[in-house]
């Protein structure tokens, strides 16, 4: 065994729903600590994936290339098809980065608080990992923070945009020029898990920068705006040779024939993608005006939670659960993680904020 397994905290999967509902005596639990689309997923999903299921067997191994499905994303994206990795999630993807870039003693540049598989799969490869905090005040990227934590050891440089769990939005600009100040072999891996939710711009990617620097990457996922957590599919765009160094990795038939058969009907279906964006929106306005008026802490959003501070945050959670209401703990001391809800369990979570608010 690797010495730095022993070392690693294994995931620890949330209480199942059934579970908790028991344990509280509640009805009804809305899951808001996984940032799943709340609204589900397009009923052209479901279509696609049972008349599949009625019109084959499962005992064919499922197209090891996504053909179908590597053919829609090269052309939306207008790459050429041997650019894309596609994989069980992007938590494969990221898995499959460290393994074909890290060398033990390589370093890699994150910002903290940051999506934790980043730094997890660099340790399994043995490399260095150095946490530039955040810009306290507003939560977004110190970019002259990070450009001194590189040096010739660094071989990967994180971006989540909008980032997890603080929300926040970096312009393409700002990371245009942070790019432009690295050595070229250092990779610029930009995830972009959450950009569909992003309103404040027009057009909130960085796709353009994958034309202009052969150092970086772009991943996407199907999790999230597109209600396919389940179906675990996402996939990243870069140079043709950068993909096929990963390519060499990647384990055959990674992707099931439903996984692939539900991304394309949910990619073909941008009106629920849309749809969904819109409604985001909505409540992520609500959201801030209300922890405007209560005077919480808060990070300015781009994606579909929140992320807030209120004195004692593990009471409020501890109110939200005991009303059927499940939000992520732990990322950072006294601050939660709220998954945007619907409307109607928006207002019942706000009420509850503003009589605990009222009693600080």
């Amino acid at each position: 065994m690797k010495k730095i397994i022993g070392q690693l905290k294994p995931y620890v999967p949330e209480e199942p729903a059934e579970s908790v509902k028991a344990r509280l005596g509640v009805d009804r639990l809305v899951r808001l600590s996984a940032n799943e689309n709340p609204y589900g997923t397009s009923p052209k999903v479901r279509e696609a994936v049972l008349d599949y299921v009625v019109n084959n067997d499962a005992n064919l191994y499922p197209d090891g290339n996504a053909s179908a499905l590597r053919a829609k994303l090269a052309n939306y994206w207008n790459v050429e098809e041997n650019q894309l990795v596609i994989g069980v999630g992007l938590d494969e993807v990221i898995s499959m980065v460290n393994k074909t870039f890290i060398n033990t003693g390589d370093s890699i540049v994150i910002s903290v608080p940051a999506f934790s598989e980043y730094g997890l799969n660099g340790l399994v490869e043995g490399a260095v990992i150095r946490e530039v905090p955040c810009i306290e005040a507003t939560g977004q990227y110190d970019f002259g923070a990070m450009r001194k934590a590189v040096d010739d050891t660094t071989r990967l440089v994180w971006i989540c945009n909008p980032n997890n769990p603080t929300g926040t939005y970096e312009s393409v600009e700002d990371i245009r020029k942070f790019i432009g100040t690295l050595p070229d072999n250092v990779l610029v891996i930009i995830d972009e898990a959450y950009i569909d939710f992003v309103t404040s711009v027009e057009v909130p990617t960085a796709r353009a920068l994958l034309d202009e620097f052969p150092n970086v990457c772009i991943m996407r996922t199907f999790s999230k705006a597109y209600g396919l957590a389940n179906y675990r599919v996402g996939y990243m765009m870069s140079s043709a040779e950068l993909a096929n160094y990963i390519q060499t990795i990647r384990l055959p038939y990674n992707l099931n024939t439903l996984s692939q058969v539900a991304a394309e009907a949910a990619f073909e279906d941008q009106e629920f993608l849309r749809a969904t964006v819109r409604k985001n929106a909505v409540e992520r306005d609500l959201w801030e005006q209300t922890l405007d008026e209560v005077k919480a802490t808060y990070y300015k959003s781009g994606a579909n939670f929140i992320f807030m501070s209120v004195p004692n945050a593990e009471a409020l959670a501890d109110e939200w659960l005991a009303k059927g209401y499940q939000v992520r703990r732990g990322q950072r001391e006294n601050w939660l993680r709220v998954t945007l809800p619907p409307a109607d369990d928006g207002v019942i979570m706000r009420s509850v904020l503003k009589d605990y608010m009222a009693r600080q």
